[in-house]
């Protein structure tokens, strides 16, 4: 019986596989498979596979359809009920696996749980325990950066890096939107799932190192674009209209003063064409909310509650670049 099913979303990274793939095929301890999902790289990834990972279903899509199609055509073709996702720049200890699958068993009412992810090049720092929101829509990282563990928690949802989720889950609310293409398609299922009431588990011995955006760097053009258009939508799909109107002032306040800094520092509008592109495709994503917001069970109270208070527009600039000087810090 296969107790839970790895899916691996790659672009062009047959070097990164090479490099992570065989921790992930030598987990131990459980009955699982590992689905690798290529979106028509022009690299030697299929190849690879083939040659050198015989055991791993490979999953070739036609073209390049992003983060959210490539998952959600793993989580068509996993035999397990309880479904991981792992980037292919992740490396997870022998008994990440395993140790997600007993949470899960141990705790048959939580539908999403998040790992315990360190910085590969400098493991003795956090990468990520988790997804926070805070109230003017703004998600990040928990404890990023951080050099201290702590205990298990409940988190607003699991990073897509290195998470579990029950099948259940994508049954009831759906699986990644893959107009999103890529980044905060995560945040915006962990919106959903939790206005539905499914909550989401922070495992501390769920182990997993990580090379932070080894596939579209920190800072890219390709990065901002889909950041800043996707977390407009995110913001439009799922915010109660009651904390919308509520908060207006402070998500415009973020967002438009976060664009001068974006553009000073990457020398680049990728950042504003993200928001232009949010704006002339709303749309779509307003029949979306239309389904989200009628499917929801937990009213705007119960929804703002599990949102962090609106941070500081410095906890916001230091959190930033701490994280660049942890990027740019050499190998331990």
């Amino acid at each position: 019986m296969t107790e839970a099913s790895i899916i691996i979303a790659n672009f062009n990274g047959a070097n990164l596989l090479e490099k992570y793939l065989p921790s992930v095929t030598s987990q131990q301890g459980i009955n699982y498979e590992v689905i690798v999902v290529d979106n028509a790289s022009a690299d030697r990834s299929t190849e690879l596979l083939k040659s050198s990972f015989p055991k791993v279903r490979l999953i070739s899509l036609p073209a390049n359809k992003g983060f959210s199609a490539a998952v959600n055509a793993g989580i068509v073709a996993a035999k397990s009920n309880l479904i991981a996702l792992l980037n292919n720049d992740a490396c997870p200890d022998p008994l990440w696996l395993k140790t997600l699958v007993t949470s899960a068993n141990t705790h048959p009412n939580i539908g999403m749980f998040a790992s315990r992810m360190m910085f590969a090049h400098r493991p003795e720092i956090v990468n990520s325990t988790g997804i926070e929101i805070d109230r003017a829509g703004i998600a990040w990282d928990r404890d990023s950066c951080s050099r201290t563990i702590g205990p298990n928690a409940e988190v607003f949802g699991p990073c897509g890096g290195a998470a579990l989720y029950r099948r259940k889950l994508f049954e009831d609310i759906g699986v990644f939107d893959e107009q999103f293409f890529a980044y905060l398609e995560d945040v915006d299922l962990a919106w959903r799932a939790q206005s539905k009431g499914w909550r989401c588990l922070y495992i501390s011995d769920a182990v997993v190192m990580h090379e932070h955006s080894a596939t579209a760097f920190e800072g890219s053009p390709f990065k901002n674009f889909h950041l800043g258009r996707n977390k407009i939508w995110t913001i439009a799909k799922n915010y109660p209209i009651e904390l919308l109107l509520l908060y207006m002032p402070a998500i415009l306040f973020f967002d438009l003063g976060s664009l001068p800094y974006t553009i000073l520092s990457q020398r680049d509008l990728s950042g504003v064409r993200g928001r232009i592109s949010a704006i002339k495709d709303m749309r779509s994503i307003m029949s979306k909310r239309s389904s989200v917001q009628s499917n929801a069970t937990l009213n705007w109270t119960q929804v703002r509650s599990l949102m962090q208070p609106i941070q500081t527009p410095w906890t916001l600039f230091r959190r930033y670049r701490t994280l660049s000087t942890v990027l740019k810090m050499p190998p331990t």
